[in-house]
């Protein structure tokens, strides 16, 4: 950290966010001294945090049990950040007609470290295996958004999220080998698109293509998912992915235009 950032780095603030980072599906509602432990602080810190955070409306005491949660109040930091990201307000009407076109559930990711997270998804009426709600995030190396987003990236770059990431075998099917996961970026590069089968989850497949900004670079990706239980990856990319091309190109031309 710099000298000037030194001076100017608030670690109240951070200590106040990394407590409200540590709640999550496997930790719902915390002790005080589950707080601490979680957000590696003393435990007199962890509940001037948590005091703070529960005046302000972000956290909750149970009467009974005396654990704390989060409330919907923290939902507003996100949708904060939804309602003013210009690619989802432009590229949402685009989503919903590749759904309409598809037939199927078409998400838009962005890059969030190693991962892409979902900031827009229009879900189809019929079968899902994967409910991935907003917000949510999955690996870059072993998925089609991932990949999509990584092959548009220059390779040194590539090379180094790869390196960087935890590659676990989610399934059977995981590839975790870098220069497996190198060699399925090149084939990406070659046709434009990526499928990625049942990698991350049983029965799922997604076939995704990487959003290009104004400096040529990559700002996100878009995927189309299609069940192993009814499709074919022949017939997923022969009936798919020209849809799909078609949305991300237009999508590539607003985030040029954005800037």
């Amino acid at each position: 950290m710099s000298e000037d950032r030194n001076s100017l780095f608030n670690q109240s603030l951070e200590k106040g966010l990394a407590v409200l980072r540590t709640f999550s599906a496997k930790r719902r509602s915390m002790s005080l001294a589950e707080i601490a432990e979680a957000s590696h602080m003393t435990k007199s810190s962890a509940q001037r945090m948590v005091f703070t955070l529960e005046s302000l409306g972000y956290l909750r005491k149970h009467s009974r049990t005396r654990h704390y949660q989060l409330t919907p109040h923290v939902l507003e930091l996100g949708f904060s950040y939804l309602d003013a990201h210009s690619l989802i307000e432009v590229g949402n009407p685009f989503l919903a007609e590749l759904t309409r076109l598809t037939g199927e559930t078409a998400c838009l990711t962005e890059p969030t470290g190693v991962e892409m997270t979902y900031i827009a998804r229009f879900v189809s009426a019929r079968f899902v295996p994967v409910h991935m709600p907003i917000g949510s995030r999955v690996p870059m190396y072993c998925t089609g958004s991932g990949r999509a987003y990584l092959s548009a990236l220059p390779e040194t770059e590539a090379l180094a999220l790869v390196q960087s990431s935890t590659r676990v075998a989610h399934t059977p099917h995981t590839h975790t080998e870098v220069d497996d996961i190198m060699a399925s970026l090149q084939t990406v590069r070659d046709c434009g698109y990526a499928v990625n089968t049942q990698e991350l989850f049983l029965g799922d497949m997604t076939i995704a293509a990487p959003v290009i900004g104004g400096n040529g670079r990559p700002v996100a990706a878009v995927h189309v998912v299609a069940p192993t239980s009814r499709w074919t990856r022949a017939d997923a990319e022969s009936q798919l992915v020209p849809a799909l091309m078609q949305c991300v190109q237009v999508l590539s031309n607003s985030a040029r235009s954005l800037g």
